[in-house]
């Protein structure tokens, strides 16, 4: 399990250069007024978040595709020709990683994404705007990939609800779904990366992983919110489709 590291003061992004605040001062948006506590907050959270900043500078969608460059840099997932599908890939932003670190358009690499909103196009990967736990757009995504891939991951989470307990519920319902594809179209040795939050509904589905793959852990890379309880599980050294259990959770 990963260390969970405790605020951004003294982190070191991709580029190497340190997060803390030069000036320790917390800026503060230009246009508050009329706009909920709530969102005050979120703004000024985006503003004086330094991952944030490095996601704009180096041209990414998102923060999140720094997330997924750090659990690259320590495990080593992607590689140059693999095949990998992007459950809930809206923006865009761990397309765009996949998309270098694969390769992708120099050789026989394939990235497959899919999300219920419509999401920018990347170029060499077929992007699809539809519901996952619609089968008949799996099977698109499926058929798109060419009927096998060597990663899967998902940082698909619910729309929250301010109540901790529904919203676990929530995200690890979508974390089942994708497991589920993950099972029935990974190549052997492949991996699963989703998010999930934790609380002890997802055990069941981590003692899924454990049955079919040679390693499971937790991981929190330094661009997730300290505070959050967001988390990501990754599942790697995929040795077979047992799907009973995972049958038997949805039953």
């Amino acid at each position: 399990m990963a260390k969970q590291n405790g605020g951004n003061a003294g982190k070191k992004g991709p580029s190497g250069r340190s997060y803390r605040n030069a000036t320790g001062l917390t800026r503060q948006p230009k246009k508050m007024r009329g706009r909920k506590v709530s969102s005050q907050r979120w703004l000024t959270r985006q503003l004086n978040d330094p991952f944030v900043a490095e996601a704009k500078s180096r041209g990414f969608r998102s923060r999140a595709a720094l997330k997924l460059e750090q659990i690259d840099d320590r495990y080593n997932l992607l590689k140059p020709g693999m095949a990998v599908v992007d459950l809930g890939c809206a923006p865009g932003g761990w397309m765009q990683v996949v998309s270098m670190r694969t390769k992708l358009g120099q050789g026989t690499a394939r990235l497959v994404g899919i999300d219920l909103l419509e999401t920018e196009g990347v170029v060499g990967a077929d992007i699809f705007a539809g519901d996952v736990t619609d089968p008949q757009m799996l099977t698109a995504v499926e058929t798109a990939i060419g009927g096998a891939a060597d990663g899967v991951l998902s940082d698909m989470a619910a729309d929250t609800t301010g109540h901790r307990p529904t919203d676990h519920l929530r995200t690890t319902a979508l974390l089942e779904a994708a497991l589920d594809f993950a099972l029935g179209i990974l190549n052997e040795d492949g991996f699963f990366l989703a998010k999930c939050f934790r609380g002890g509904a997802e055990k069941t589905v981590l003692d899924v992983m454990q049955q079919n793959f040679a390693t499971v852990r937790h991981v929190k890379p330094a661009a997730s919110r300290s505070e959050s309880v967001e988390s990501y599980v990754l599942a790697t050294g995929f040795h077979g489709r047992n799907r009973t259990a995972m049958q038997e959770i949805d039953s």
